[in-house]
């Protein structure tokens, strides 16, 4: 029982939780663990784009998961917009039921989800979790996020969701169910995701137990310099999505075609990527990256050996910003929006 109980705390350490575990990081340039496991850990799997849609089997999101175990990967996203849960619940289950040492049970994991608009509501937040963790198959998750900072219509995880849904959240009722949450030990920790300062101004305000995590976008193409200061100061973590970019609607990648990047990257003998990766990680930023390739996922961790040097982080701090992801991503284009104001949950922080 006590070798449980240190796995676990040797888990939530590896993603950062906590002043003295973030002490530790910068003390030992890793994640909190000893051996380097720590750091691996505290890089994500996202498995956005594993869900409804998805041809994969069950088999293969078996061998995505043991790779990435094998790598040293903990912690997994998912939220219940991705249609990905039972997937990932499934791949984590083989993989403990398979023996070799890799894992020998779901604590050995960080386990995140999120909340979606239509069940953030006081009354729905709990439930909806329960029906989290019965997709899952497990008791309880590392940490639940609020995905975005408003509420849509009751009903069942739609995407893109209506306009004519979308309604203002009534945040602090929705985050004391997610502290009830908590509380009943369903969530270990809690947090928010796509929240600017503003609204986490607004939670802090009436909240018990303040928010663990913001999970934002997060790249050398949109810094978020005055986020991270501010979470930073508030003792909140940052995780990145979108760490690498991604496509925009001309189809181009911003991260990954920047003439910055490349030159650091070609100077270093790195790829593009694991330069991105090791900015964010020298930001002090935790991150959720979505690639179900072995070998990709093994250059994605091939980060902590080496440094940007001050010229290259001033390059870098020079790259101009552009958001890609933003709340109108997420709201269908037709029908009328009456009761949200937009930008009030899109605003732009640099």
């Amino acid at each position: 029982r006590e070798r449980e109980r240190e796995r676990e705390r040797e888990r939530e350490r590896s993603y950062g939780f906590g002043e003295q575990e973030r002490e530790r990081e910068r003390d030992t340039g890793g994640g909190g663990g000893g051996g380097g496991g720590g750091r691996r850990a505290g890089r994500g799997m996202g498995w956005w784009g594993w869900g409804r849609r998805s041809s994969r089997s069950r088999g293969e999101g078996g061998a995505a998961v043991a790779a990435a175990l094998e790598l040293g990967y903990r912690h997994f996203d998912t939220a219940a917009l991705y249609g990905s849960e039972r997937a990932l619940g499934l791949a984590i289950a083989d993989a403990a039921r398979a023996g070799g040492g890799v894992i020998a049970s779901r604590r050995d994991v960080f386990v995140t989800s999120k909340l979606w608009c239509p069940d953030a509501h006081p009354d729905r937040v709990l439930p909806a979790l329960r029906q989290t963790l019965s997709n899952l198959q497990m008791d309880y998750l590392d940490l639940y996020l609020i995905h975005w900072p408003m509420s849509a219509k009751p009903g069942p995880p739609i995407f893109p969701l209506k306009r004519e849904d979308i309604m203002p959240m009534d945040l602090k009722g929705v985050w004391e169910a997610m502290e009830e949450c908590q509380r009943l030990g369903l969530a270990k920790a809690i947090g928010v995701s796509n929240f600017p300062t503003k609204k986490i101004e607004e939670l802090l305000k009436t909240a018990k137990i303040p928010p663990a995590v913001n999970q934002v976008e997060l790249n050398p193409v949109w810094q978020q310099q005055k986020l991270l200061q501010f979470c930073a100061e508030k003792g909140i973590r940052v995780t990145a999505y979108s760490p690498l970019g991604g496509q925009t609607a001309g189809g181009a990648n911003p991260v990954m075609e920047s003439e910055v990047l490349k030159e650091i990257a070609k100077a270093k003998g790195k790829t593009v990527a694991q330069v991105s990766l090791r900015w964010i990680y020298e930001q002090g930023a935790s991150m959720v990256v979505k690639s179900f390739n072995k070998e990709r996922l093994k250059q994605n961790i091939e980060i902590f050996d080496w440094e940007l040097t001050e010229e290259e982080r001033i390059k870098i701090s020079q790259i101009p910003q552009k958001k890609r992801v933003t709340v109108r991503d997420i709201i269908s284009k037709e029908g009328t929006l009456e009761s949200v104001d937009l930008s009030d949950i899109d605003c732009v922080e640099m």
